[in-house]
């Protein structure tokens, strides 16, 4: 028994395990606060909301593009002094990005009063507010990331998540729901989150003082490609958004959602592993190591779509149990069981085309990865503007989402087998040995405690 909990104690301290539990914590607050939501708000609101929160992120992606992936890139495993200028000069490049955002939404708060849609109206009053209270514990999350302080990590899910969940809860309970009620439970939480960390000095905004010009200029070029991919990204989700908000109404975008929730099946583990997996292939690179850099990308790509695998198999016959759980049994009925479906199918090519673009910032391409997402928007568009002219429904905008992901797909793979000449498929054939050499080491170790 006693080595059995030391083998547990071991699991726990493993950074993959970390970040994983960490991602896993945090998808579970969101699907309790949503189940709630789903059951406590109007359907429209509910669409309200998620469009608010959709065009949100789009603003935030502006400043986590330019610094999370540089700031972990050139703070990892140097030394104090290293640390304190990357910090410095990032934390500089941050308070300008908000800075911008405070000028911009001055404004827009006045632009927003002859706006009819109610989510662009909540944007465009408050969207720099949320940078403003969310600065802090956006800057914290970045260096704890870089310093691998994956335990850290799982204590911000704790009070950011864990305290809106907390508080959507007892409102529930209160019988106290309002679109405002939940956007102002939002607004504290994130504000707790950065009172916090300021407080544990996890944000390193003294370190402001050992900014140097070189070093913002070196953050800046990096991060001006990363953030155009990042933004570009998340277009995606904003481009959907609105033009299921627009084309066919806030509450096909509410069944949209529902549909695509549980997605995060996929996304956790792919967060989990891009967060630990991008230091170990950076460390290869800099060694001069590339086989073992890219054997590194071959097999987490293979691993995951192994496991992944099954889940999607179960959930062609499971999709209707799993979309009530969340979102109730009215939407059961509807069209987010098979849209789930298709994004599971979908989800599929996923870790090829997400671990092929941290591949290439890796070996200092992000200029590719920034042109993909150009090209891999164009073709969304167009896929979306082609589905809805032959059927207007959210069926048509769903299947226009593999297109650009195809595209991406063999738009990374090029410069990559250039770098170092790999096999497609093999990839797969890597992953599913890995996985079964996994499963045997595990029972070995269980079977000897």
């Amino acid at each position: 028994m006693l080595k059995l909990i030391n083998k547990l104690l071991l699991v726990r301290k493993n950074i993959h395990f970390l970040a994983l539990l960490g991602n896993g914590m945090m998808s579970v607050f969101g699907m309790v606060t949503l189940a709630i939501l789903y059951r406590k708000l109007p359907v429209v609101e509910m669409g309200v909301y998620i469009f608010f929160m959709a065009i949100l992120g789009l603003i935030d992606v502006l400043r986590a593009g330019f610094l999370t992936i540089a700031i972990v890139k050139f703070y990892s495993g140097t030394g104090l002094e290293r640390e304190r200028e990357v910090a410095g000069s990032a934390w500089v490049i941050a308070i300008v990005i908000t800075a911008l955002s405070v000028i911009v939404n001055i404004p827009t708060y006045f632009i927003a009063g002859y706006v009819t849609d109610q989510g662009l109206v909540l944007f465009l009053k408050y969207f720099s507010l949320v940078s403003v209270i969310t600065l802090p514990h956006f800057m914290a999350n970045c260096i704890v990331q870089a310093e691998k302080g994956f335990g850290k990590l799982i204590w911000f899910k704790i009070m950011t998540q864990g305290s809106f969940a907390l508080m959507i809860f007892l409102l529930a309970i209160f019988d106290r729901i309002t679109l405002t009620s939940v956007l102002l439970a939002y607004a504290m939480s994130n504000l707790l989150t950065s009172v916090i960390v300021m407080f544990l000095k996890w944000t390193m905004i003294f370190s402001m003082k050992y900014a140097e010009r070189e070093t913002i200029k070196e953050l800046f070029h990096f991060g001006k490609y990363s953030m155009g991919t990042n933004i570009g990204s998340n277009l995606f989700n904003v481009t959907n958004t609105f033009a299921i908000n627009f084309f066919i109404g806030p509450a096909a975008l509410a069944i949209f959602n529902l549909g695509n929730k549980f997605m995060q099946v996929i996304e956790i583990p792919m967060l989990s592993f891009a967060s630990t997996a991008t230091p170990i292939m950076a460390m290869h690179y800099n060694r001069g190591e590339h086989e073992e850099m890219m054997y590194q990308l071959k097999k987490v790509i293979g691993m995951m779509t192994v496991v992944l695998l099954p889940f999607t198999i179960l959930t062609l016959f499971f999709a209707e149990p799993l979309i009530a759980l969340l979102g109730g049994s009215a939407n059961a009925h509807n069209e987010a069981p098979n849209l789930f479906r298709m994004f599971m199918v979908f989800g599929l090519l996923y870790p090829a085309d997400r671990f092929f673009a941290l591949a290439l910032d890796v070996i200092h391409q992000p200029k590719i990865n920034f042109y993909k997402i150009i090209v891999m928007l164009i073709v969304y568009v167009a896929a979306i503007v082609i589905g809805v002219w032959i059927h207007r429904s959210i069926y048509s905008i769903a299947i226009a989402g593999i297109f650009p992901t195809i595209v991406a797909i063999i738009i990374t793979y090029k410069p990559l087998n250039k770098y170092y000449k790999f096999s497609f498929w093999k990839m797969y054939e890597i992953g599913y040995k890995e996985v079964i050499i996994f499963m045997k080491q595990l029972n070995i170790q269980f079977l000897k405690s």
